[in-house]
């Protein structure tokens, strides 16, 4: 059985997108080689690995890379988890799909400690894992 190659895409490849990947490769790894990028480089989220360790996955060895850093260049679906991405994503061969988060640095910069800081990326790490567990199905 072939894999479906799937680009979760991102402005910055520092946070959603790159759990994505993980949870991808860990729930999902026998049926999809995922990978992950952004329309700019932010860089991986210190958070967003922390949080995503403390359910096992290690996305740590992870880099926050462009488009045309990846080693393919043709996906069978292109996943955008945010509007910007969205909206600015370049042409792909493939079918094209937006599934958006909240954005967990830009709501965590509301949060008074670093406990309520850690709970939105886990939030929102929660709701990507939710996600990731219907696919393939939800791409068809």
């Amino acid at each position: 059985m072939q894999k479906i190659s799937v680009l979760f895409l991102c402005t910055g490849n520092s946070c959603r997108s790159q759990m994505a990947e993980g949870w991808a490769r860990y729930l999902k790894g026998e049926v999809v080689e995922a990978y992950s990028a952004g329309i700019e480089k932010h860089g991986l989220n210190p958070y967003a690995v922390q949080v995503m360790a403390e359910v096992g996955v290690d996305i740590s060895g992870q880099q926050s890379a462009l488009i045309e850093e990846l080693p393919v260049q043709t996906f069978d679906y292109v996943v955008t988890l945010c509007g910007h991405a969205h909206e600015t994503c370049p042409f792909f061969p493939g079918k094209s799909i937006h599934h958006g988060f909240a954005d967990p640095p830009h709501l965590a910069a509301q949060a008074k400690t670093e406990a309520e800081r850690l709970d939105i990326y886990r939030l929102v790490r929660d709701q990507i894992r939710a996600y990731i567990e219907t696919l393939p199905a939800a791409l068809a």
